[in-house]
């Protein structure tokens, strides 16, 4: 693939946002890599993103391995050349009480969203510095949640928002435009699991969970992946240079404080 091609890699594309985002951006660019640890998800998200035209590579590697981000930025520069966006989805920070995680649960959570992030980022960074290129972090809303069970995904997404803020610092003198995602609540498998698993303890059915949650937290409804993706999409394109530094909510109104 010659230099003038677009390149995108996009990790957690076997499910819920990241493959909403991975399907979106094959509309905006002529290749796109997808990361996720299952092979098979993986897969049906690229046959999804082919009618747009956009060529795919799959990799089904664990982002905990420190190794596997080294594979990945050498894989996607033998096939395509160069790297012109990476978006950080891949991730889950279990909703657990703070007070009985345990610290395997910790590192887990840690060493994928945080440091397979990370990892990540700085062996795309001489390759995203030569084409001027756009990360993105996400992190995850603590705001839509029962207390103190977010207090795992707060403490994490903020560490995830504070290491974006140190990339873009340095993206300022490389040319990279770096920022970061706080999506809200969003109605993805993985949340409908959660539904699944907490409705039995309040009596409720997981329809009546859907509509009481936005209730409790002040808004009209739970977000939709392809909503998120759009704007990952608009955060990588040429429209956006100016946003680096920024860490974006979209969460419906979900937070009320300035």
């Amino acid at each position: 693939m010659g230099d003038t091609k677009s390149v995108a890699i996009i990790t957690g594309a076997s499910q819920g946002v990241g493959r909403a985002t991975a399907i979106r951006l094959a509309r905006d660019f002529l290749a796109i890599v997808l990361v996720a640890r299952d092979k098979e998800d993986l897969e049906n998200t690229a046959v999804e993103g082919r009618p747009f035209g956009a060529e795919t590579m799959a990799l089904a590697l664990d982002l905990r391995q420190p190794q596997s981000a080294k594979s990945i930025i050498e894989g996607a520069l033998e096939r395509f050349g160069r790297i012109d966006a990476l978006l950080n989805i891949a991730g889950a920070v279990p909703q657990i009480n703070l007070f009985q995680m345990t610290d395997p649960q910790w590192d887990d959570g840690i060493a994928l969203k945080f440091h397979g992030a990370r990892r990540l980022t700085i062996e795309a960074w001489d390759a995203l510095k030569a084409s001027n290129g756009s990360v993105v972090f996400m992190s995850r809303s603590a705001a839509f949640a029962p207390k103190p069970g977010y207090a795992a995904v707060a403490a994490i997404s903020a560490a995830i928002n504070a290491l974006a803020k140190a990339f873009a610092e340095q993206g300022i003198k490389d040319g990279v435009q770096v920022s970061s995602v706080s999506p809200g609540a969003v109605m993805t498998g993985r949340r409908q699991s959660f539904f699944e698993k907490w409705v039995p303890a309040h009596n409720l059915t997981v329809e009546e969970a859907i509509k009481k949650f936005p209730e409790q937290a002040g808004i009209t409804r739970l977000g939709k992946p392809e909503e998120i993706a759009d704007l990952m999409a608009y955060l990588v394109s040429p429209a956006a240079r100016r946003m680096t530094g920024s860490s974006v909510r979209m969460d419906g109104g979900e937070i009320k404080s300035i």
